[in-house]
């Protein structure tokens, strides 16, 4: 119990991360002394570049951004290794197309992280866009990209979920986007209590008109949908779902989703992806597990457009491509 609340404590704070590495770098292996060619630094400046389309005449967004962030944070090192080419590839390329065919509106980013998709739409669209963050320090990292790289989109931190009120936020313990809301009210450092409405109520409060959803709560996707059926229903936004095979998530996902009379895309192999009547979170060959939620049959265009918007992101190489 002791060693599992010091573990989140070392989690929770930067700071104290940092320094119990560099103390850890002094010790024995055998005393759990860690290797310094292995730690990550303190801060790590990002440069990341962004996709674009070789026919692209609007010319709008930066080619590319500088972040800085915190150095073992888990996006950001993946990005640094390996750059948008091997993040989400395919889920990018959906979203990006989904942007290009669909109607004017707002893009609502739920689950953002450090807002990779947000990030995107901003840059790539004039759509207002939203990007829900719970987790602090991922939600400020969030807002300082927006703002350093003029990029405008907007950071809510809430977590969007079936119920107004609270809940508790379970901080994953070796991977940050993996954080979820969780049921109990067992205290401990680990757990943070966080704000909570759903996607109908805050919709209803900022008057957007979404048409492009995304989201990805670790497990929490079926509270965020049952929260927002009547967004849903009423603005029929494309939707991009990660499905985790959890606790059930793709029973509820289909219960919910069934009566929407959506149509249902795994994010899988070469497009056209043909439609499915079941949803299941195993992984594709290309390990992703995002599904594609369309209230039409998406046109050749937008088939066109995706294939384009993958190419385009291969390019996006980081330092070891």
């Amino acid at each position: 119990m002791v060693h599992d609340q010091l573990r989140a404590l070392v989690r929770r704070y930067p700071i104290v991360r940092f320094a119990t590495r560099q103390i850890r770098t002094r010790l024995p292996k055998r005393f759990g002394g860690l290797d310094p060619a292995r730690v990550p630094p303190r801060h790590r400046h990002l440069g990341l570049t962004l996709p674009r389309l070789a026919d692209d005449r609007r010319g709008a967004g930066p080619d590319r951004i500088e972040l800085r962030v915190s150095g073992d944070l888990t996006v950001p090192r993946r990005l640094a290794d390996f750059g948008l080419a091997h993040h989400e590839p395919d889920s990018l390329a959906c979203f990006l197309a989904a942007l290009d065919h669909t109607p004017p509106g707002a893009v609502l980013d739920v689950g953002s992280g450090i807002g990779v998709y947000a990030i995107l739409a901003a840059a790539r669209s004039p759509r207002p866009v939203f990007a829900f963050e719970p987790t602090p320090e991922l939600a400020s990292l969030a807002r300082s990209v927006s703002s350093s790289a003029d990029l405008g989109f907007t950071v809510v931190d809430l977590a969007l979920s079936n119920h107004n009120g609270t809940a508790r936020l379970q901080r994953a313990p070796h991977d940050d986007m993996c954080n979820r809301l969780v049921r109990g009210t067992r205290p401990g450092l680990h757990r943070m209590t966080v704000r909570t409405t759903t996607l109908a109520r805050w919709n209803e409060a900022e008057g957007t008109f979404p048409t492009v959803l995304r989201i990805d709560t670790a497990g929490g996707e079926p509270d965020v949908v049952a929260g927002g059926l009547e967004v849903l229903r009423r603005y029929r936004p494309w939707t991009l779902i990660k499905v985790r095979p959890d606790q059930g998530v793709e029973e509820r996902l289909m219960a919910l989703m069934d009566p929407l009379e959506y149509l249902w895309f795994p994010v899988n192999g070469d497009p056209p992806y043909q439609a499915r009547t079941q949803i299941c979170g195993r992984r594709s060959p290309s390990g992703e597990r995002t599904w594609l939620f369309t209230p039409e049959e998406p046109s050749k265009g937008y088939w066109r457009s995706l294939v384009a918007w993958r190419e385009a992101l291969a390019l996006c190489r980081g330092e070891r491509g």
